[in-house]
């Protein structure tokens, strides 16, 4: 696996900081093949170590984000947060993936048994509604009214079906899909 580790908002990453996020990773490399990449990202925001682990894989997205009051305790929390994904859902990622891409062959007598397996995505609710073409300000503004932390509706700008949502720093996101 080759890691890529960097710092966001002029965050500094010092050798120690580097070795960290190696150190942790090598817990889930063993699940991918040598030639996938993780990126790591380490941020400060006011009080808030700051730890994200992105790894995009054969299609997929594997991410975990971590906050706490310490950079390596949020380092390590992200790749325990992560190997939990990649466990929960092992039997659907064995699936849809050919079998040398991602492994579950390894010893695993560590993992705690409080890790339910999801093995069906059950929908418990399905909405129907019209999607009217508005500015992002109004999706914004109509996903405020609703009390939701997402909105999808048409962009008018684009004509593209768009998601506005809410982010856990209280800013706002907007998912635009690509061809």
């Amino acid at each position: 696996m080759r890691i890529t580790v960097s710092g966001r908002n002029g965050m500094m990453i010092t050798d120690g900081l580097r070795n960290a996020a190696l150190r942790s990773l090598s817990k889930v490399e063993k699940f991918f093949t040598e030639d996938t990449e993780a990126r790591v990202v380490l941020s400060v925001q006011k009080n808030n170590q700051i730890a994200e682990v992105t790894i995009p894989f054969k299609g997929m997205i594997f991410r975990a984000e971590e906050v706490s009051d310490d950079m390596y305790a949020s380092i390590d929390n992200v790749v325990d947060k992560l190997e939990k994904q990649i466990l929960k859902y092992k039997t659907k990622l064995k699936n849809n993936f050919a079998v040398e891409s991602i492994r579950f062959d390894v010893q695993q007598d560590y993992i705690k048994n409080d890790l339910s397996e999801e093995t069906e995505f059950e929908v418990v609710k399905t909405k129907r509604f019209p999607v009217k073409p508005m500015s992002v300000q109004e999706a914004i503004l109509q996903m405020n009214l609703l009390g939701h932390n997402f909105f999808v509706f048409t962009n008018s700008d684009t004509d593209d079906f768009t998601v506005v949502y809410k982010r856990k720093d209280g800013r706002y996101g907007l998912i635009e899909p690509t061809m």
